[in-house]
């Protein structure tokens, strides 16, 4: 038969409360004590009633992590990271994929699914600016990303402007001039696409350079096929860039690889820096240049917030965060930064 809590207290000395307790995570108990607890739960493969436990504190451990599509390397690693930082905090994580396709970006926050978790981790792209009030839910909500600045939740971001700006001056930096961008997004102002060319920008004005529109390359996805169709497209019209500067890794992956079959040298000839991070980049050839935005900051920080609020739900202040970014450079950009073989 299976153990019962009696027979753990019995094992361990202490009173059935005392394990619910431990169960429970609660902290008041002498450490003594509660490794005594864990020594019986062991010793007797004790089962956790976790049913009977989420009646009681009318909480699931589940949470849910809503993001555009893990097809894109960069939301696929994010989500690795939350479950890791939310495993840590014993939270088991429930992945939503919406598409970036505004009804059902709206059906995250409303469907019957929210009934079944204790909070949601939330990255929308439809969604953005006036739509403020659909974030007023009565649930604990993190908000990744940048479409929405003005918001009633919790929030982490990156420094998308910021970032760019940086990327751009690194290129500058070595003496690059006629930089492509390919991922541009003609219009957007919130939203990815819109706050790194704005980073861009600025790192241009900054050095005296004046814009050269030929030098923008859309992409509406950006996956490295359509880096590639628009790097194409950018060396069919005669334009000649010195380095190019992928909105994602994705897209600058696709860049160097369009670059390379038209017997472009990287990066004597052209220099290429992407953004995101994504473990692929570093064992592209050569390895790619890229901006680290702070993924697992973003990952581990999200987690934190939304425990906190689980635990608390309480009125308090919503937080924002900007987590950190570091430019991390090889082969791309210059010769030598790749590991060796």
């Amino acid at each position: 038969m299976a153990a019962t809590m009696q027979d753990v207290a019995q094992r361990a000395g202490v009173s059935i409360k005392t394990v619910s307790n431990v169960v429970n995570g609660y902290p008041y108990i002498r450490e003594s004590t509660r490794q005594r607890v864990l020594d019986a739960i062991q010793a007797l493969d004790y089962q956790v009633n976790a049913a009977a436990r989420n009646l009681r504190t009318g909480r699931t451990g589940i949470i849910a992590l809503a993001l555009p599509e893990l097809s894109l390397p960069y939301f696929a690693e994010l989500a690795d990271a939350v479950i890791e930082a939310a495993d840590e905090q014993g939270l088991t994580v429930i992945i939503e994929q919406h598409g970036g396709r505004r009804e059902r970006e709206l059906d995250v926050l409303s469907g019957v699914r929210r009934h079944l978790t204790d909070g949601l981790i939330y990255s929308p792209l439809a969604l953005g600016e006036g739509d403020e009030a659909r974030l007023e839910v009565d649930f604990p909500l993190v908000l990744l990303g940048e479409r929405i600045f003005h918001d009633p939740v919790d929030h982490v971001t990156m420094d998308n402007v910021e970032a760019a700006r940086a990327a751009t001056a690194y290129l500058l930096g070595l003496g690059r001039r006629r930089i492509a961008v390919i991922g541009v997004h003609p219009g957007e102002v919130v939203g990815s696409a819109g706050l790194r060319l704005t980073g861009h920008l600025a790192a241009l004005a900054e050095a005296g350079i004046p814009p050269d529109d030929a030098l923008l390359g859309p992409a509406g996805l950006w996956h490295r096929a359509t880096g590639a169709e628009a790097m194409a497209s950018m060396l069919d019209a005669g334009v000649r860039p010195d380095a190019v500067f992928g909105l994602n890794d994705a897209l600058a992956l696709g860049a160097m690889h369009e670059l390379q079959l038209r017997g472009l040298r990287i990066p004597e000839d052209v220099a290429v820096i992407g953004f995101d991070d994504i473990d692929e980049g570093a064992y592209a050839n050569p390895g790619l240049t890229t901006v680290d935005p702070g993924r697992e900051q973003i990952a581990r920080t999200a987690v934190e917030m939304l425990s906190t609020r689980i635990g608390s739900r309480g009125a308090t202040a919503p937080h924002r965060v900007v987590a950190d970014y570091t430019i991390v450079v090889r082969g791309s950009t210059e010769p030598g930064h790749d590991r060796p073989a």
